[in-house]
């Protein structure tokens, strides 16, 4: 009985096996930092991922405006933008058929305008003069420009609306301060536009411009709207006139008649 409690003891007293305890400890600790470092890389790049979509749907969504604004440029009457009867010549199928977006998922432009519209009814701050959106353009980035591939999965969409704040100028010319009260008629040369657009990760992007005619040739773009982003980078650009197919030219539009007129 002595002679087994003092194996006991020695037994006790024997450090065989620690160090085997202690590099496993060891082992299980740098697992854990492993998979901490592992963790942190993978957010990080999902963080600069998401970043690059989200800057390049922003820049996607004004590419569309800048074809639209083109595009307007085009139209002699936008009341006919207005009626829904033109639309530009990029668009992607119809509005009712179900596009795939980057990254999965599909939307049907139609059940989105619904949504917009929905969506400016629902603040109805401008009574009578409250826009009614209509799909003008939409469809892959890299199909905007025929004949040129532009490296981008982002897929784009514009609607055009009356000037929530349309107003008729008054019988000397002056821009009018009474709302024309229909959303369907362009009054004072001035529309609203609503550019989407759509990456991979669930990735979106809104723009909403104002765009005029002035008494040049050109079309005067004001970002009054930048949704999603810290700032709002307010600005005015003018782009000349280059008709499709020709050198660069001049072109007048004529405020009174609606007449286009090329030179």
């Amino acid at each position: 009985m002595a002679m087994d409690m003092t194996r006991i003891r020695t037994r006790l007293a024997g450090e065989e096996g620690t160090a085997l305890v202690i590099s496993l400890m060891a082992v299980m600790l740098l697992t854990a930092l492993g998979a901490a470092v592992i963790m942190v890389t993978n957010t990080e790049t999902r963080i600069s991922s998401n970043y690059k979509n989200s800057q390049e749907a922003l820049y996607a969504a004004d590419a569309a405006v800048e074809r639209v604004v083109q595009d307007l440029l085009m139209v002699p009457r936008w009341n006919d933008i207005l009626a829904g009867t033109s639309q530009s010549s990029f668009v992607d199928g119809g509005m009712t058929d179900e596009k795939t977006l980057p990254g999965g998922g599909v939307i049907r432009l139609d059940t989105a305008t619904t949504q917009l519209q929905a969506d400016s009814d629902a603040g109805a701050v401008w009574g009578a003069n409250n826009p009614r959106w209509r799909l003008f353009a939409w469809g892959p980035l890299h199909d905007m420009v025929p004949g040129v591939e532009i490296d981008s999965p982002m897929y784009v969409a514009v609607w055009i609306a009356d000037d929530p704040a349309d107003a008729p100028p008054d019988a000397l010319g002056n821009p009018g301060v009474t709302p024309d009260g229909d959303p369907l008629i362009d009054s004072n040369g001035t529309l609203t536009l609503h550019a989407e657009a759509f990456g991979p990760g669930a990735t979106r992007k809104v723009i909403e411009v104002t765009v005029a005619r002035t008494s040049s040739t050109e079309i005067e773009r004001g970002q009054i709207a930048q949704r999603g982003q810290e700032e709002l980078n307010q600005r005015a650009r003018k782009a000349a006139v280059q008709t499709p197919g020709k050198t660069l030219g001049n072109m007048q539009m004529n405020l009174g008649s609606g007449n286009l007129t090329v030179q």
